[in-house]
């Protein structure tokens, strides 16, 4: 009987328990769980078939070499930072590994060793990064196939409320790690090229520089720019594009109005806040803003943000309670972690509330001497606040990776990203029957 070793049972696990399990009785498998946190993983087993827990610290150099070297395939689903380690192990030991992660400097080093020892670690293999590279450049060789040249490629991705669960004037609710959430675009300047031009977008301006985007039967969102583009001009095979931008996708009026927690500096987590436990919301507001005791916390703010007391923000501020007397209650926080307090009281999912996942790609390009254009989109939800569209489209993925790998389907070696088509065919094919589907549509071709 073959072992999966997958570590960590965080949030996104759950689908990809369920899928790991179902694969374990068809193929006579063994799915073993590795958490120091014994009470998440067997909320997450449950009472599925195939399925066991171990008690894992990876940290723990021993156990860890024990461990892997009784697995035939590992998933490492812990934080990125922590993949390396169980990489350099998996390598030594000749064992395949996936994650879900972005490929960083260090796991990217791994490549020779990795190809070498014969042994595939294969990274990025969730939403986004993964079904966002799969479909991405699967149209990418259909257009290069057929002999046209890529001018634009624009992708957006937006893990967000549905439509059905959407009961907030920010139309938004924490479907993924809300920390992720309030410290987006806080790495340093976001960059890619447009119509051949470098373009930089600071972190205190990201919020005011959006696109529109117009999604099938699901209305207007808000793009904004996420990282750094340029750098999947190699992975995509796309180094000479004159366009090529990524995007977070928001409802409209959400980048105008987080741009005041990113203009106060809330989002700062940097240092410390002195007594920060004996804090209230407001007291909180008012230490980004200038003293003056006769004049209110709300006058202050719209008077340095230049807000109207009519303006739908500040409809969306008091939404949230931040002007209120409410005791914050966190010792030795940073801003960005009493912001993060503060907005989980409202913005957490209900036990009935649905996610929604939505991806949306532009592709222009030149064929016969004519300029076309391409959109693709996928839109899926969740079922209710566990089995999310989050955790079915970052879980899915890798359990098809694993089932690809053990049965031989994918026989590539070195540190990998899932861009060639021995990978994403087959991913792409039976995401199909998960409800995770790309519809595509010729558009008129336009220009900034």
């Amino acid at each position: 009987m073959k072992n999966i070793f997958l570590i960590g049972a965080g949030r996104s696990t759950v689908s990809l328990i369920q899928y790991l399990s179902e694969l374990a009785v068809s193929e006579n498998l063994q799915v073993i769980v590795g958490e120091l946190n014994m009470d998440y993983a067997k909320e997450r087993i449950g009472d599925l078939p195939n399925c066991k827990a171990v008690e894992f610290d990876v940290a723990n150099d021993i156990q860890r070499v024990s461990n892997i070297s009784d697995a035939d395939i590992v998933i490492s689903m812990l934080p990125a930072h922590m993949h390396v380690p169980v990489a350099k192990d998996c390598i030594a030991l000749k064992k395949p590994m996936i994650t879900a992660s972005y490929v960083s400097k260090e796991m990217k080093a791994l490549n020779t060793d990795a190809e070498n020892a014969g042994v595939l670690i294969l990274n990025e293999m969730g939403v986004d990064p993964g079904i966002d590279h799969m479909s991405a450049m699967k149209v990418i060789h259909d257009i290069k196939n057929a002999g046209g040249e890529m001018l634009q490629f624009e992708s957006f991705t937006g893990g967000l409320v549905a439509p059905e669960s959407d009961d907030n004037p920010w139309n938004y609710k924490f479907t993924w790690n809300p920390r992720n959430v309030v410290l987006a675009g806080a790495g340093g300047a976001v960059k890619f090229i447009q119509e051949g031009k470098y373009k930089y977008i600071p972190y205190h301006q990201l919020f005011r520089r959006t696109e529109v985007i117009e999604v099938d039967n699901y209305g207007s969102f808000e793009g904004i720019a996420n990282r750094d583009s340029l750098a999947y001009r190699e992975t995509y095979g796309l180094e000479d594009i004159p366009t090529l931008y990524r995007g977070t996708l928001r409802r409209p009026g959400y980048s105008r109005a987080w741009d005041v927690f990113v203009k106060l500096g809330a989002t700062d987590d940097s240092y410390i806040i002195e007594d920060s436990e004996n804090m209230t919301y407001r007291e909180f507001i008012n230490l980004f803003l200038a003293y003056n005791p006769e004049d209110s916390v709300e006058l202050k703010l719209m008077h340095y943000l230049r807000i109207d007391a009519d303006d739908e923000i500040m409809h969306k501020l008091k939404w949230l309670g931040i002007f209120e007397d409410t005791p914050i209650g966190l010792k030795e926080a940073t801003p960005a972690q009493i912001l993060e307090h503060i907005l989980k009281q409202k913005w957490s999912m209900k036990p009935d509330d649905k996610d929604m996942i939505v991806m949306h790609h532009i592709f222009g390009y030149e064929l016969n001497g004519e300029k076309k254009q391409i959109q693709s989109g996928m839109v899926t939800k969740g079922k209710d606040k566990d089995n999310t569209a989050m955790a079915r489209t970052v879980g899915i993925p890798v359990g098809i990776g694993v089932k690809l790998i053990l049965d031989k389907t994918i026989r590539a070696t070195g540190v990998r990203v899932p861009v060639t088509p021995d990978i994403y065919e087959p991913v792409l094919k039976e995401l199909e029957n998960y409800d995770i589907v790309f519809n595509e549509k010729e558009t008129e071709f336009y220009h900034y």
